[in-house]
């Protein structure tokens, strides 16, 4: 069961209870899932119990017992458990990686990215500077990818090198005639220094990385290649993916979603957060929020690219074709986080 699949699972869940006098409260249209947090417990972790609490007009834990017996014969899963003021922690029958493997690898870079539109509509208005450009389009493509129709204005015509070396597009400048319902102000801490000399990539990383109230280093360390270096990571852990994947090939094997026999839970466990991340950043107009998730990916990546091609004389087994698909995937999602950031991800590096 992948965490889209689990999402409506649990949203089911709660409209058997309501649809059995058992809760009185709206359900509502997502519900969140993503890895325990700590003191958590199984696979997936959600708070839709502690969101219909004060709704329902009752203690997070008594909706979260409610729901757990909804839950706990589900198919695909294992058990549910209620840990802290109200989290169900929930356990999946085996197959969950590879259940996830095999959805990333049919979505591709369109992993985490809503289907259908959600019908809100929003309105990102900066002013005339390079890092509120930057981070005004990046947060209208996170929003676009979680269902929003959005609007970009600038509060005067911008730079013409935005456009031409940082990819700056805005709907329009000046005072709009009719703003969209929600209107956002993006205000980040702006550069102290013109980003535009780093060039599109390692400038927009230099803007968007860092939270919106921190002040980005426009430096060329962005530029360097060396692990200390996170845009650098994060591109070479993608390149290393694509290189994993051609190696194979020539050793005669190709990938297939299975059993790695391998810990990479911490692999899994990020890749499967990345939807909740993707929502999160569009909820907080925080595209640091994916920047640093992809960190995370990277990072993970880097340590387990050494388990996916057989050593010696070892022969290529199922468990290499389990690991090459894993190593596929966190590319895959790699590759679409950087296009949200509006940066490449190049296959060789």
């Amino acid at each position: 069961m992948t965490p889209v699949e689990l999402s409506r699972t649990v949203l089911r869940a709660v409209r058997r209870a309501v649809d059995a006098g058992e809760l009185v409260a709206p359900v509502p249209e997502r519900a969140q899932v993503a890895p325990p947090g700590p003191g958590g417990r199984g696979d997936y972790a959600t708070n839709v119990a502690l969101q219909l609490a004060r709704p329902a007009g009752r203690p997070p834990q008594e909706v979260a017992r409610i729901l757990r017996s909804h839950l706990a014969d589900a198919e695909g899963v294992a058990g549910v458990d209620i840990t802290g003021p109200g989290f169900l922690n929930i356990t999946l029958d085996g197959g969950g990686e590879q259940a996830l493997v095999v959805e990333i690898l049919r979505r591709g870079a369109r992993y985490g990215v809503v289907d259908e539109p959600t019908g809100e509509l929003v309105q990102l208005h900066h002013p005339r500077e390079v890092r509120a450009a930057v981070t005004a389009q990046a947060v209208a493509r996170i929003l676009r990818s979680q269902g929003a129709l959005v609007r970009t204005t600038c509060e005067d015509e911008p730079d013409p090198a935005w456009a031409a070396v940082l990819g700056v597009s805005v709907d329009a400048h000046g005072t709009p005639a009719a703003p969209a319902p929600l209107k956002v102000n993006v205000r980040p801490v702006p550069a102290a220094q013109d980003p535009v000399p780093l060039g599109r990539d390692a400038a927009r990383w230099a803007l968007l990385h860092p939270a919106s109230h921190d002040h980005p280093r426009i430096t060329a360390d962005h530029l360097v290649q060396r692990e200390t270096n996170p845009l650098f990571r994060v591109r070479y852990a993608h390149a290393r993916t694509r290189a994993l994947s051609g190696n194979a090939a020539a050793l005669g094997f190709t990938s297939a979603p299975g059993d790695v026999q391998d810990n990479a839970t911490h692999l899994v466990d990020a890749l499967a957060a990345y939807p909740h991340t993707l929502a999160t950043a569009a909820r907080h107009r925080a595209p640091d929020r994916l920047a640093r998730h992809l960190v995370t990916i990277a990072d993970v990546v880097l340590v387990f690219q050494h388990t996916v091609l057989p050593l010696g004389d070892e022969k290529p087994s199922a468990a290499h074709c389990a690991r090459l698909a894993l190593a596929e995937a966190a590319g895959a999602v790699l590759a679409g986080g950087l296009s949200l950031l509006g940066i490449d991800a190049p296959e060789h590096l």
